[in-house]
C-alpha cells in the first residue's frame, strides 16, 4: 500500500462541496477523501490534488480525511483537517412590478448575517446597482421599462464568509404603447387598432369595452383587429404591452363610435298626390339618413336628411325598392331590411267607348303600368254593368236603352287591388226602339205614322219601305205623315229613333199595302151593234177589275182577271159612263172612272138596191131615228163604190155599176171624224145582165145573196 498523504489544506466554495489539496504520494494511483460530519460522512475518489468533496451540506463543517490508493491496497488515513462549507445561495423570488422597478424577495438562509444583491443591464450598458441588506426582500427602481435585468444574490455569515451566489435575469414589464389609432371598418364591423411598439413587449392586448359587452385581441405586431363589433354602440379601446415580467398598464382610453344600426320601424305611405312618405325610428349614434329608392325601371333616387322621413315623388304601376341607412363620421349603417312597396296601377285615362249595337258598348284603352287586370263599370239608376278582364278591352252588353251611364275603367293589380282614383267618363245608349201603334190612311197616297215616344231629346224616322223605293217623314213627337206613296204597291213600315247619342235599333215593321192604281190607258171598241170589248193597261198592286157601263137605259157590268173585256147588251147610239175598280189581292179596291162612252149609232134597216137607169143602182134604208146622215158601200170584184147622200135622205144612188158582179152592201151612220162603222150587217146582192129586170138573191149567211 502507498504512504499516507499529508493535507494542505482544505476549504469550501461552494456550499455543497469542499476542495482539498495534498502533495502528491509516490507510487499512489488515485486518492480516497473522506468528509465526516458527525456519524455521516461522504467519500469521493480523485486522481490527484486538488480533489473535490460535492453532495455536502451548506454551512456545515466537516473532518476531512485523504487515503491514497493503488493496487497494493490504500493507505492509512491522513490526518484530519477541519473545513466548512459556505453558506447556501439565496433562492430568488424577483417580479417587476411596474414598467420601472423590479422587486426581489428570498427566504432566510441558514446561518446568513447579511445579503448582497446587485443588478445590472444584462447588455452590460449603464452602471451596476448593489444593495447590502439583513431583509429578505429588496426593490430597484427607475429602471428602464421593458429591460432585461441580470440580478445576483448572496449570502455572508458572520465571519463575512460569502456564500454561493444566485444569478436571475428579470426583464422589467413593458410601457404602455403610445399613439394608438383606430380604424374602423364599417362595412365589416370591425376596427384596426395600431401603436406604436414599446420597449420589451413581447406581445399586446387590445381591450374593446363598453358597458354590455368586452372584446379582445392579442397580437405580437404592432397592430391589431378587433371583429364582432356591434352597430349603433360606443366603445373605449385600451392597449396593454405584455411581456414575461407582466404587463404595462392600460394605454388612455380611446373613443370609438361604430356605425349606427339601420334605421327601423320603417313605413311607407302613399298620399293621394302620388307622393310616397317613407318614415323610420331614430337611430343612435346617428348624424344623419339617406333613403334610396329604386324603381324596377331602374331609375334610382335618395334623399338626404337629418330627420326621420323623406318624401318621394311616385308614379302609378312601379313598385319600388326603399333601402334606409344611417351615416355618421364611422361610416354608412348595414343595409337593413329592403322595402319594396308597389303603387297603385295607372289607370286608363284614354279609353274610348263605341256602341257595337245599340245595347252593347265596347271599351277599349291601351294597357296601362302595373295593371294585371281590368274592371269595366258601367252604372245608371237602372243598375249596374261590370266587366273583368286582363285585356285592355272589354264588351258591356244588355244596356238600358236611352241611359246615361257613367262608365269607369278600373285597373287592378293583386299587390295594391284595385285603384280607386280612376276617372269616369258619361255615355249614354242609343234611343230605344219606338213601337208603332197605328197607321191611318189620309189619302191613296197618304199615311200617318203614329208610335209610341219614350225617348229624350230623340228625332223619330219613319221609313216605308218596297219594290217601289223608300219615303220616309220625320218627326221629334210621336206621329209623323208620308206623303206621295205610290198605287199598287206593299211597303214595309219602320221607325228609328235618332239622337246625340246615335241610332235605335228599327221598331218592328208594321205591313202597308196601297190601293191598286187605276190603269192608265183604257179603250173601247164597238165589235157588234150590243157587244163592246174594252181594254185596258194593267194597273199596278191589281189583280182584278171590275168595269161598268152605265146609262138610263141599263148598265153593262164585267169583273175578271185579265185586262180586257166583253161587255153586251149595249145599246146603240146610247151615251154611257165609263168606271172601272182595280181590286188588289187583300181585297184593296181603287175606283177609277174615265170619259164618257157613246155607242155606235143604231144601224139602218130594211136596206134594199133597187136598179135605175143607166147601169145606176139605188140603195134604199129606213134610217134610225137619231141618224140623218149615213154612208153607203158597195164592194165587189170588179170595184168598190161609195156614196153619201144628203142629210135627212134615206136612199144613194150609185151610177155606173157593172153588171155581172156580186155587190157586199154596207149602209153606216155617218160618224163626227168621218170613220166608218164595221158593226152594220152586211147586204150581198147579186147584180146580173138580164135587160128586163133587176133580180135578187138572198143567202143566207155566206151561201145567201139577193139578185138583181
Amino acid at each position: 500500500a502507498p504512504d499516507i498523504p499529508v493535507i494542505d489544506q482544505a476549504y469550501s466554495k461552494l456550499s455543497n462541496s469542499i476542495t482539498v489539496e495534498w502533495r502528491a504520494v509516490p507510487g499512489a494511483t488515485s486518492y480516497l477523501l473522506t468528509a465526516r460530519d458527525g456519524d455521516s460522512f461522504i467519500e469521493t475518489t480523485v486522481t490527484n490534488s486538488p480533489g473535490t468533496v460535492t453532495g455536502l451540506k451548506a454551512a456545515t463543517l466537516y473532518r476531512i480525511t485523504i487515503r491514497s490508493i493503488n493496487s497494493g491496497g490504500r493507505s492509512q488515513p491522513s490526518p484530519s483537517r477541519k473545513a466548512k462549507t459556505v453558506l447556501a445561495a439565496p433562492i430568488l423570488s424577483v417580479s417587476s412590478p411596474s414598467c420601472d422597478s423590479i422587486a426581489v424577495t428570498w427566504k432566510a438562509v441558514y446561518m446568513a448575517a447579511g445579503f448582497a444583491v446587485s443588478l445590472m443591464r444584462s447588455d452590460g450598458l449603464g452602471r451596476m446597482l448593489k444593495e447590502n441588506t439583513t431583509n429578505t426582500s429588496l426593490a430597484f427602481t427607475n429602471l428602464d421599462p421593458g429591460t432585461l435585468y441580470t440580478i445576483k444574490a448572496y449570502a455572508w455569515d458572520a465571519n463575512g464568509m460569502p456564500g454561493d451566489d444566485f444569478t436571475y435575469n428579470q426583464r422589467t414589464s413593458p410601457k404602455a404603447p403610445a399613439d394608438v389609432q383606430v380604424a374602423f371598418n364599417s362595412g365589416t364591423l370591425r376596427a384596426i387598432v395600431s401603436w406604436m411598439p414599446t420597449e420589451g413587449a413581447l406581445t399586446y392586448t387590445v381591450i374593446v369595452s363598453n358597458r354590455l359587452l368586452t372584446l379582445k385581441c392579442n397580437s405580437s405586431s404592432s397592430s391589431c383587429m378587433v371583429p364582432s363589433l356591434q352597430c349603433g354602440s360606443e366603445y373605449s379601446v385600451f392597449v396593454i404591452a405584455h411581456n414575461d415580467a407582466g404587463s404595462s398598464k392600460p394605454t388612455a382610453s380611446v373613443n370609438l363610435k361604430t356605425i349606427p344600426c339601420a334605421p327601423g320601424s320603417v313605413s311607407i305611405e302613399e298620399d293621394e298626390t302620388g307622393t310616397l312618405l317613407v318614415s323610420w325610428s331614430r337611430v343612435n349614434f346617428s348624424h344623419y339618413y339617406v333613403v334610396f329608392v329604386k324603381s324596377d325601371d331602374g331609375l334610382e333616387v335618395y334623399c338626404n336628411t337629418s330627420h326621420t322621413q323623406c318624401h318621394f315623388q311616385s308614379d302609378c304601376g312601379f313598385t319600388y325598392f326603399i333601402s334606409v341607412f344611417a351615416y355618421n363620421k364611422a361610416g354608412q349603417s348595414p343595409l337593413g331590411d329592403v322595402f319594396n312597396y308597389t303603387t297603385a296601377p295607372c289607370c286608363p285615362s284614354d279609353f274610348s267607348t263605341v256602341f257595337v249595337s245599340g245595347d252593347t258598348l265596347e271599351v277599349t284603352w291601351s294597357p296601362v303600368r302595373g295593371a294585371e287586370m281590368y274592371e269595366t263599370k258601367a252604372a245608371a239608376w237602372t243598375g249596374v254593368v261590370l266587366c273583368n278582364d286582363t285585356a285592355p278591352a272589354c264588351t258591356l252588353s244588355a244596356l238600358q236603352c236611352n241611359t246615361q251611364y257613367n262608365v269607369t275603367v278600373y285597373s287592378f293589380s293583386e299587390v295594391r287591388g284595385s285603384n280607386k282614383s280612376c276617372a269616369s267618363k258619361y255615355v249614354a245608349t242609343a234611343p230605344c226602339s219606338p213601337e208603332i201603334k197605328n197607321i191611318s190612311k189620309d189619302t191613296v197616297s197618304v199615311i200617318s205614322v203614329y208610335w209610341q215616344s219614350n225617348n229624350d231629346d230623340a228625332t223619330y224616322i219613319i221609313t216605308a219601305k218596297g219594290e217601289a223605293g223608300l219615303w220616309h217623314c220625320t218627326s221629334s213627337g210621336n206621329f209623323c205623315t208620308i206623303i206621295n206613296l205610290p198605287c199598287g204597291s206593299v211597303f214595309s213600315i219602320s221607325a228609328i229613333a235618332r239622337s246625340p247619342a246615335g241610332q235605335s235599333l228599327p221598331s218592328y215593321s208594321v205591313p202597308l199595302e196601297t190601293a191598286p192604281c187605276c190603269p192608265t190607258d183604257l179603250t173601247l171598241t164597238q165589235v157588234t151593234q150590243s157587244v163592246t170589248n174594252i181594254s185596258w193597261s194593267v194597273g199596278m198592286g191589281a189583280q182584278t177589275y171590275a168595269t161598268t157601263l152605265e146609262s138610263p137605259k141599263g148598265q153593262a157590268k164585267c169583273h175578271t182577271l185579265q185586262n180586257y173585256c166583253l161587255l153586251g147588251c149595249i145599246t146603240c147610239g146610247t151615251n154611257y159612263t165609263v168606271s172601272l175598280k182595280a181590286i188588289s189581292e187583300t181585297g184593296l179596291t181603287s175606283s177609277c172612272t174615265y170619259k164618257g162612252y157613246s155607242s155606235s149609232a143604231c144601224c139602218p134597216s130594211g136596206v134594199k138596191l133597187y136598179r135605175l137607169g143607166n147601169n145606176a143602182i139605188r140603195v134604199h134604208w129606213r134610217a134610225s131615228e137619231e141618224v140623218t146622215t149615213y154612208n153607203t158601200d158597195l164592194y165587189g170584184s170588179k170595184g168598190n163604190f161609195t156614196c153619201a147622200p144628203h142629210s135627212g135622205l134615206s136612199h144613194c144612188d150609185i151610177t155606173e155599176i157593172p153588171c155581172g158582179d156580186v155587190y157586199t152592201v154596207v149602209v153606216t151612220p155617218a160618224t163626227d171624224k168621218g170613220l166608218k162603222l164595221a158593226v152594220c150587217p152586211k147586204k150581198i146582192y147579186s147584180v146580173t145582165c138580164s135587160g128586163s129586170s133587176v133580180g135578187r138573191v138572198i143567202y143566207r149567211g155566206k151561201r145567201n145573196a139577193e139578185h138583181l
